[in-house]
């Protein structure tokens, strides 16, 4: 089985908690801090191919993209997205679960619970 891994960002209280509820029940689950190593194409493409949500879903409509004054319209399929988020990465929304075939969106962390059993 491939390990689990979480991209998390520790400022993200959401990543945190979802963070928390990995670890405790694989304390081996590899934690990657996707701001300080960003994720590549190839890892992007598998998420985007592979999430439980809409590609959009993974982007961030936050401040920060509204000060690259995007539109969310252009951000929904699954090329577009990794596109984005290869040039943004912190537009990723957080935090992201990759087990096995899955890439689940966090939100909420406790969605996390229904996999790690």
């Amino acid at each position: 089985m491939d390990p689990m891994r979480i991209m998390h960002n520790p400022r993200c209280s959401k990543s945190r908690a979802g963070l928390e509820l990995v670890l405790a029940k694989n304390p081996e689950a590899e934690v990657v801090r996707y701001l300080d190593l960003p994720p590549s194409r190839e890892d992007l493409e598998f998420i985007v191919n592979n999430l439980d949500v809409e590609p959009g879903l993974l982007v961030r409509k936050d401040g920060h993209f509204k000060e690259l004054n995007l539109n969310a319209e252009d951000y929904v399929t699954p090329a577009a997205v990794v596109e984005l988020l290869l040039e943004h990465p912190k537009l990723m929304e957080r935090p992201v679960l990759v087990l096995d075939d899955k890439a689940i969106l966090g939100r909420p962390p406790t969605k996390f619970e229904d996999y790690l059993d």
